[in-house]
């Protein structure tokens, strides 16, 4: 038996009333003074008081009996079993697994803190009680770990790694997706059913934050710098064949070097440009 099957188990209220005729009967021994009787009758109340069960919403019940699995009970409700069955609760509730943030290495060996959501349940309660020990241990460790594997797999941005189309700040629903698929293979063997798993923390660990963060930042201002030298060079190109076009100005080789010198350093400067005015010649 490698799977889970369903127990049928008796209405409790039909044993309970039972239960209340074994009460009169041990009241009617004990008035006729009969010893055997009153032995018996105590012994199959006893038993019977041990075979009730309630099974709330939600919930199972795993049946087993000398260490032969017998079923489980899905329904909720009041029975009656075997007073010799081992009864072991399962929750069939979802449930929620919020990782602590832990330090690992990504695809190019940056330490990164990375954690992750998981939404699980219970899906077989045989595989859930005997296939593992302990399966809400379980859980928490393959999580972890199949989060581990997946950080390997990619890096954690594309600054290191030009070729990366996929990264785990940027992957979004991919990397979701794949951390989901990886978590569900390593429970299976535990009747885990996987409703959702996401990274729901990453960030650079602490010694390396820092310069992480200036790193983004200078690579931030010199893409900036090459727009901004890209749009000079368009305007002053636009300016010479303008004056060029319209006959305003001739100018020779020296005078539109010097033009595009301070046009370049106008457009290009970070500061506000203090302005010059020649009163004489522009020869002077």
């Amino acid at each position: 038996m490698k799977n889970e099957r369903e127990f049928l188990p008796v209405s409790g209220y039909l044993m309970l009333f039972v239960v209340l005729v074994l009460i009169a009967g041990l009241v009617f021994s004990f008035i006729v003074l009969n010893p055997f009787m009153i032995g018996i009758l105590i012994i199959l109340f006893i038993l019977s008081l041990v075979g009730f069960t309630v099974v709330n919403p939600n919930e199972s019940s795993v049946m087993v009996l000398f260490g032969k699995y017998k079923g489980t009970i899905k329904k909720n409700g009041f029975f009656w079993v075997n007073p010799f069955f081992v009864k072991k609760k399962i929750s069939l509730r979802a449930r929620n697994f919020d990782s602590q943030p832990s330090k690992v290495n990504d695809k190019i060996g940056n330490p990164i803190m990375i954690g992750l959501v998981l939404v699980w349940k219970v899906e077989d309660t045989y595989k859930a009680a005997f296939e593992v020990d302990e399966y809400e241990h379980f859980v928490v460790v393959q999580s972890e770990a199949a989060l581990r594997k997946l950080a390997g797999i990619y890096p954690y941005d594309n600054f290191e790694d030009h070729d990366a189309v996929i990264t785990l700040r940027s992957g979004g629903d991919e990397v979701n997706h794949k951390l989901e698929n990886e978590i569900r293979e390593r429970l299976h063997i535990a009747g885990i059913h996987v409703i959702e798993a996401r990274i729901n923390y990453i960030a650079y660990a602490a010694e390396i934050a820092q310069a992480m963060l200036r790193r983004q930042q200078a690579t931030a201002i010199v893409s900036a710098r090459f727009k901004i030298v890209e749009g000079a060079v368009s305007m002053v190109n636009m300016a010479l064949e303008e004056l060029k076009k319209k006959d305003i100005i001739e100018l020779d080789e020296d005078k539109k070097a010097a033009m595009v010198s301070n046009l370049m350093v106008v457009l290009c400067s970070d500061k506000d440009v203090a302005p010059i005015v020649n009163t004489g010649t522009l020869h002077q």
